[in-house]
C-alpha cells in the first residue's frame, strides 16, 4: 500500500517524523517497504497483510497513527448536495447472482463538465503512482484509495436501457475491458450488464463501451460489494488484475458501500460541476450484523506474560472502533466495528491490545505459561510409518497434489468417478486434483532413473481427492510406496509396518483387478472387513507409459485403516529363551488356491506354537502335477514359551497342519 504523507495529514496530525513512524506502524504490524520523495510529497510504502483489508486505504492507515499516537481522527462527512431529480426515474438495478454481488448502489450525477483534476488531487494520485485521467476518473481513483472501496463511473448515455442487471456470466459471452481488450467469459463470473451486453465485470474493470470520456455528461455512479472467491477466480482467470480486484479478493467494508458513493459524488460535484439525483438505488443484503466478542483479561496475562491495564485495553479496543456492550473487573465484551471482519476471537483482541500497547514493552525473558499439546493418533501412525520406512532403507517424496490427466486415468483405485479439473493448473499439463499418488511417485522414479540413481525406493504420505458429485472432494491421507524389488519384497515390507502399528493385526491379501498392476502379482490389502489398500507389480504397459527403463512394484495405503488398527500404547512382550524348529513343507495344489487361503490353514492348525509362516517359492511342473496344478514351498518356525520343544511335539504339529490343509484344499505333500 503506497501512501502520501501530504494526503495522511488529511486525516490526522503528523507530528512525528518519517523514521518515527515508519518504526511504530511496522512494530504495529505495518511493516515499512520504504519511502521516496515525489516532489513536494513524502510516499510511504507499507506492507499490509491479507487479513489488514482496512488498511488498503489512506483513512485505515491514518486510524493506525490515531490510536498508536493518541491523535484525533478526522474523517470526511461525505454529504453532497441533491437536486431535485429522483434516482428511481432515471435507472433501475436488479441483481440476479447475489451469490456472487452481495449489495449494489447507483448514483446519478448529469450534467457534469469532463477535464483535467486539480493540481491538489492530481499530485496526490501520482505521489502513490497512479494515471491520471480526468476528473471523473480521477475522483474514483481518490475515493478508492482513500476509503480502499473501489468505485467506478458509467457513461450513462452509453448504457443501452435504463436497467442495470447485476448477473452471472453466460458461456462464451465476450466482454472488451477498458484496457481495449477482449476476454471471453464463463460461467460463476460477475457481469454489470444492459439490455445489450456486458459493460463491466464486476470487481474487476469496467467496459470500454461506457467508459467516461471527454463526450460525457451524465454518470452512473457504481459502488457495490462482490464475493471475495468470484473475484478472485476471476482475475486468475482472465490474469487480468486490478486495485479494485486487489481489495474486492481481500473483502471491502460493507458499511463503507454507501459512505465511498457519496463521498464520490461529492468530490465529482466539487471539480466536474453537475447535479446529483436524489436518492441511491441500494440492492442487495443489508450490512451483515457483528456477533459480539468477550475478552477476558486474565487472558492478557496468560497469553502474553505482562499485564495489561484494563483502561489501556478498552481504550485501545475503543479507538480500534469497537463497541462496548458490558465491562466488568474480569471482562470485557465489544463488538468489533465493519472495517475489522479479522476481529472475531478474544485472541484477536489480545494481539490488537498487545500490538497497540508495544510488543516491545513485552521482555525477552518474560515466563507464559505453557501446556505440552497432545499429538493426534495420525501424527503418531505416521511417525511410526516413516521410522519403519526409513529403517528398510526408503527415502521420503513430496510431489505436487496437481498431475496430468493421463497419470489421474492410469491408476484411481479408489474412485472411478472423473477427476475434479483445476481452472488455473499451477503447472502447466498438471489440470486435475490427483486420485492416488502412485502416478507421481512413477514419475519420481522416472527422474531418478535418468539421474543414473542405483536405488530408488521411495515412499510419501499426502491427500488424494476423490470426487463427490456437487459436493468438496472427499480429501483421504493416504501413504504411497515405490519399489525396485518384487511383489512379495513390498508385501514383507507392507507386513512390517502393520506389525509395527499392531503385531496382533494380519494383512490378507485378494484378488483384484487394476489395469497398471500385473495379474498374477497385485492384490487388494484388507485388514479384517477393512480395504487398506492395493499392492502389485507395474505391467510392461505401464512401465513404458510412465517412461520407467526397469521393473517397479507399488503399494497404496489408507492412513485411515492404519490408523484405525494401530495399537499406540507401547506393548512389551518377553522372548523366549528356548530354542524354535523350523520346517519346510511343499504342497501340490490347485492352481486357483491363492496364498492366502493356505497360509489361514497353517496358521489355524499350527496353534499357538506357530512363532512364523513364511512363503518361500511357487514352482510348476506340469508334466508331474497336471496343468492345473502347482507348489507352493514354505517354511513354518515353532517356539515355546515354557520349554524346549521335543521332536514328538514338532511332529505333532507337522501332522496336524498337513491334515488340516488335505482336508481344506486337497493339498499333497511332497516327500
Amino acid at each position: 500500500m503506497l501512501v502520501s504523507w501530504n494526503w495522511l495529514k488529511d486525516y490526522v496530525p503528523l507530528e512525528m517524523s518519517p523514521e518515527e513512524l515508519a518504526e511504530r506502524l511496522a512494530m504495529s504490524g505495518l511493516n515499512h517497504e520504504g519511502s521516496k520523495t515525489v516532489g513536494d510529497d513524502l510516499c510511504v510504502d507499507l506492507e499490509v497483510t491479507s487479513n489488514r483489508t482496512d488498511c488498503l486505504g489512506h483513512i485505515g492507515v491514518a486510524r493506525e497513527i490515531s490510536v498508536l499516537w493518541q491523535s484525533p481522527l478526522k474523517i470526511p462527512a461525505a454529504e453532497p448536495n441533491v437536486a431535485a431529480a429522483k434516482v428511481d426515474d432515471l435507472v433501475k438495478v436488479r441483481i440476479d447472482c447475489p451469490e456472487l454481488c452481495y449489495r449494489y448502489t447507483a448514483r446519478v450525477i448529469r450534467g457534469v463538465k469532463i477535464g483535467p483534476s486539480p493540481d491538489w488531487l492530481a499530485d496526490r494520485l501520482r505521489t502513490i503512482g497512479l494515471a491520471v485521467i480526468n476528473n471523473v476518473v480521477d475522483a474514483t481513483n481518490y475515493v478508492l484509495m482513500e476509503c480502499g472501496q473501489p468505485l467506478h463511473a458509467f457513461d450513462l448515455a452509453e448504457l443501452g436501457g435504463p436497467e442495470i442487471v447485476v448477473r452471472e456470466a453466460i458461456p462464451n459471452e465476450e466482454f472488451e475491458a477498458i484496457d481495449h481488450k477482449t476476454y471471453p467469459l464463463e460461467a460463476g463470473m460477475c457481469v454489470i450488464a444492459d439490455k445489450l451486453g456486458a459493460v463491466a465485470l464486476g470487481g474487476v474493470m469496467g467496459g470500454a463501451d461506457t467508459e467516461v470520456s471527454e463526450k460525457t455528461t451524465d454518470l452512473l455512479i457504481e459502488s457495490a460489494e462482490f464475493a471475495p472467491t468470484s473475484i478472485r477466480a476471476t482475475s486468475r482467470k482472465l490474469n487480468l488484475h486490478s486495485p479494485s480486484s486487489f481489495r474486492f479478493e481481500r473483502g471491502v467494508d460493507p458499511a463503507g458501500v454507501d459512505w465511498a458513493s457519496r463521498r464520490c459524488c461529492q468530490l465529482i460535484l466539487q471539480i466536474a460541476g453537475g447535479e446529483l439525483a436524489e436518492g441511491v438505488l441500494d440492492v442487495g443484503r443489508a450490512v451483515p450484523r457483528r456477533e459480539p466478542v468477550v475478552l477476558r483479561f486474565s487472558q492478557l496475562q496468560r497469553v502474553l506474560g505482562i499485564d495489561v491495564p484494563r483502561e489501556e485495553v478498552r481504550r485501545i479496543l475503543a479507538a480500534l472502533g469497537t463497541k462496548a456492550v458490558r465491562s466488568d473487573d474480569k471482562s470485557l465484551e465489544v463488538v468489533p466495528p465493519s472495517w475489522r471482519r479479522d476481529l472475531t476471537r478474544e485472541i484477536d483482541l489480545v494481539e490488537e491490545a498487545a500490538r497497540i500497547h508495544g510488543y516491545d514493552k513485552i521482555p525477552e525473558d518474560v515466563r507464559v505459561p505453557m501446556t505440552a499439546s497432545h499429538r493426534s493418533d495420525r501424527d503418531r501412525v505416521q511417525d511410526q510409518v516413516r521410522r519403519v520406512l526409513t529403517g528398510v532403507g526408503f527415502d521420503e517424496a513430496m510431489t505436487a497434489s496437481m498431475v496430468p490427466e493421463l497419470w489421474s486415468d492410469a491408476f484411481s483405485p479408489w474412485s472411478s468417478g472423473k477427476a475434479i479439473v483445476s481452472s488455473t493448473p499451477l503447472l502447466r499439463g498438471a489440470d486435475v486434483l490427483r486420485r492416488s499418488l502412485v502416478p507421481s511417485l512413477l514419475e519420481v522414479r522416472r527422474i531418478n532413473e535418468s539421474l543414473s540413481n542405483p536405488t530408488i525406493e521411495q515412499f510419501e504420505t499426502a491427500n488424494v481427492y476423490l470426487p463427490r458429485p456437487g459436493q468438496l472432494p472427499d480429501e483421504r491421507s493416504m501413504l504411497a510406496i515405490t519399489s525396485g524389488g518384487g511383489y512379495f519384497d513390498l508385501k514383507g515390507v507392507v507386513e512390517t509396518i502393520v506389525s509395527a502399528l499392531n503385531r496382533h493385526v494380519r494383512v490378507d491379501a485378494v484378488e483384484t483387478s487394476q489395469p497398471l498392476l500385473a495379474p498374477l502379482r497385485s492384490a487388494e490389502l484388507r485388514i479384517g472387513g477393512q480395504v487398506l489398500g492395493y499392492l502389485g507389480e507395474v505391467t510392461p504397459a505401464g512401465l513404458k507409459a510412465f517412461g520407467l527403463r526397469s521393473a517397479a512394484t507399488v503399494a497404496e495405503l489408507s492412513l485411515a485403516v492404519l490408523e484405525s488398527c494401530a495399537e499406540l500404547t507401547p506393548q512389551y512382550t518377553p522372548l523366549s529363551p528356548f530354542p524354535p524348529i523350523s520346517q519346510d513343507l511343499n504342497f501340490v495344489v490347485a492352481e486357483s488356491l491363492p496364498w492366502a487361503e493356505l497360509a489361514d490353514t497353517v496358521r489355524t492348525a499350527a496353534g499357538e506354537l506357530l512363532e512364523a509362516l513364511d512363503y518361500r517359492e511357487t514352482y510348476r511342473d506340469p508334466k508331474t502335477d497336471g496343468p492345473d496344478a502347482k507348489r507352493l514351498l514354505l517354511t513354518i518356525t515353532l517356539r515355546s514359551a515354557t520349554g524346549t520343544l521335543t521332536g514328538q511335539q514338532a511332529e505333532a504339529v507337522r501332522e496336524s497342519i498337513i491334515a488340516a490343509c488335505d482336508k481344506a484344499h486337497d493339498a499333497k505333500l511332497l516327500v
